[in-house]
């Protein structure tokens, strides 16, 4: 069964690393939910205002966005049950990192495109 990661901050922007992700991952077959309030789809993906609006369960969190809107999202993936969350570079902080602690999430600080093995800037 393929693993289903919600990317926070996907953009139908291709240069931006929101897209990038959502490429990469559906090219390693994740199943992919693009989370982005601003957005209705995502590389032909219906796109999410919130993960507490999808109606599946959620395995993995990658969040591209800035770290004060990181912490307003942070709880709604506490909500969902997301247990692995991803901060990638630029999207980490102090703050943070320490809201998501108090919510019992780990987070993994470090990017989940090289984590996959792929190259973000040959996306």
């Amino acid at each position: 069964m393929p693993k289903i990661v919600a990317v926070i901050g996907a953009s139908h922007d291709r240069r931006k690393f929101g897209n990038r992700a959502v490429r990469a991952f559906q090219e390693q077959g994740y199943v992919v939910v693009p989370i982005n309030p601003h957005e209705r789809d995502v590389e032909g993906l219906k796109a999410y205002a919130s993960v507490l609006d999808f109606p599946g369960t959620i395995d993995m969190a990658s969040f591209y966005v800035p770290p004060d809107i990181g912490q307003q999202v942070i709880g709604e993936v506490a909500r969902k049950g997301i247990a692995e969350v991803w901060l990638n570079p630029g999207a980490e902080s102090d703050v943070l990192i320490a809201r998501a602690r108090a919510l019992k999430i780990q987070p993994v600080i470090a990017c989940s495109i090289v984590a996959l093995g792929q190259d973000p800037y040959a996306l």
